[in-house]
C-alpha cells in the first residue's frame, strides 16, 4: 500500500502504536534536548549516565567523564555539529566539576 492509498483507519492503527499524532511525534523530536537529555539516553527507569556512575568508582567515573570531555573537545571540528560538540564537552565538564566540588567541601 503507498501512503497515498492509506485510509484514516490505516492513519488511526498507526499513530495508536505510539500514542502520538504525526504532527506531535514531530514536534517532541524537534523539542528534543541532545545535550542535556537526549532520548536514546533515556529509555526505561534509569538514565544511562546514572547507571554508569553506578556501575564505577569513584575515581573511573571522574576518569570516564574526563574521557567524554576530551572526546567532544577532539572531534568538535569534524562531525559538522561543532557547537553541540562544544555543548556535550562542557555539560561532560560541569558534571565532572560538581563531581570534584563535591568530594573536596
Amino acid at each position: 500500500m503507498s501512503i497515498n492509498e492509506a485510509t484514516r483507519f490505516d492513519w488511526d492503527r498507526a499513530t495508536a502504536k505510539t500514542g502520538l499524532e504525526p504532527w506531535m511525534r514531530a514536534a517532541e523530536e524537534e523539542a528534543e534536548d541532545v545535550v542535556n537529555k537526549p532520548h536514546h539516553y533515556n529509555t526505561g527507569n534509569i538514565e544511562c549516565i546514572e547507571a554508569i556512575e553506578e556501575s564505577m568508582s569513584s575515581v573511573a567515573f571522574k576518569g570516564y567523564l574526563k574521557g567524554n570531555c576530551m572526546k567532544y573537545l577532539w572531534r568538535y571540528d569534524y562531525k559538522g555539529k561543532q557547537v553541540e560538540d562544544l555543548n556535550k564537552a562542557g555539560w561532560y565538564l560541569r558534571k565532572l566539576t560538581e563531581m570534584v566540588t563535591e568530594e573536596n567541601t
